[in-house]
Order: C-alpha cells, then structure tokens, then sequence
C-alpha cells in the first residue's frame, strides 16, 4: 500500500565550478540556464511536494532566484552531490530526498515519479535509483556507469568498466546507471559520516559508499 504521509523533496545539486565545464548550470540552452531546464521538469513530478536547487556559488543562487526558483546555500567542500544533499536536509524537511543531477536537462519527469513510487510503496527500500539497457559499444564507454543486478533488484555493483564481463562471448545485458538517487531521511543522515572506500576512490562514483 503506497503511503500519502511521506513527504518528497528533489534537491538539484549546481555547483558552479564544475572540473570538466565551469558554470555548468548557467549554460544556455535554448534561452534558459541548464539549471532552470532541470527545475522545471522537477516541478512536473507529481508525487514530489518540494523542489531546491543546492548551490555553493551566489552566480547560481542570483540565476535560480531570476526564474522563480528555491535555492540553498551550501558549503563548496562538499566531494559529492550527496554530501551536499546531506547538508541540504538540515534545511528542508523530508522523508525521502531525490537527487537530481544539475546538468540533466532532458531528464524525464516520469522516471522520477517512478523511482518515487517504488520507494513511497516499500520503506524497506532506503536507496534507490534508476538505469536501462545499454547496446555493448556504450557498455564500452567509461563514462557511462554501468551497474550489475541481483535477482531482487538490488544492485551488486557500479562500474565505469563494461560489467557483466562475457568470458566466452555469451549475450549479456548491459544496464546503464542513471545518476538520479532516492534516500530515506536516516540513511543520508549517515552518508556524509561514512568513509569513503577504495572502491569510490578508484572509480569516482560516490553510489559505492
């Protein structure tokens, strides 16, 4: 039975200086800052009933509030986007928080709505996310993480390497992981006081914490 008592936020990590692209979020796409494309299609996910931006730079804060949206401050020390959601909580009372990349502008409302319904109907499930089938040549592709299956769902692992590995050329199904998370309030309460492993280290991909 799916529970209405659970409030829904989706915080949109936007950092300003972004390694690979500075003002990321401020880009132009087709008369809108990135940051704005990704927030409105926030607003459309009908089981969610807040909607922030996180920030660290005042540049996106003045760019959020031009449109019409909310935004926080954090702190610019923060290693992942969900160290800074982490923060974010302190701020904004939830239940279940959504992390939705900045830089996702075509993400799809739907999906979002579906990964908030799979948690909204089970609370034994404190994270979640999303992923689809990939063709072998982008499995190939380093920046496309890739995450492997239990037979209950539960994923086993994330990778940027080609995961499962087909020893003798069998067909295998690549999944390609899409970097949108769903949290229970405890759990993120207790992510930024985890230890970062090895593994996180080597591949850069802060869901193996």
């Amino acid at each position: 039975m799916v529970s209405t008592k659970q409030r829904v936020a989706i915080v949109i990590p936007a950092r300003y200086a972004s390694s690979r692209l500075p003002g990321k979020p401020l880009a132009d796409i087709a008369g809108k800052p990135m940051a704005q494309h990704v927030y409105e299609r926030a607003l459309q996910v009908a089981n969610a009933q807040v909607v922030v931006v996180a920030t660290d730079d005042e540049r996106v804060a003045q760019a959020v509030g031009a449109f019409g949206g909310e935004c926080v401050m954090t702190s610019p020390d923060h290693p992942s986007g969900t160290d800074r959601l982490a923060e974010v909580m302190t701020q904004i009372d939830a239940d279940i928080y959504i992390n939705l990349q900045g830089d996702e502008p075509l993400v799809r409302p739907a999906d979002i709505e579906s990964l908030v319904t799979g948690m909204l109907a089970d609370e034994n499930v404190k994270v979640g996310t999303l992923c689809h089938p990939i063709e072998a040549h982008e499995a190939s592709n380093p920046n496309a993480v890739k995450v492997v299956l239990a037979n209950n769902g539960n994923a086993l692992y994330f990778s940027r390497s080609p995961i499962p590995y087909p020893r003798d050329g069998e067909a295998v199904q690549y999944l390609k992981h899409v970097g949108v998370y769903g949290y229970r309030r405890d759990v993120l309460a207790d992510y930024g006081s985890l230890p970062q492993p090895m593994l996180e280290h080597a591949e850069k991909l802060e869901q193996l914490r």
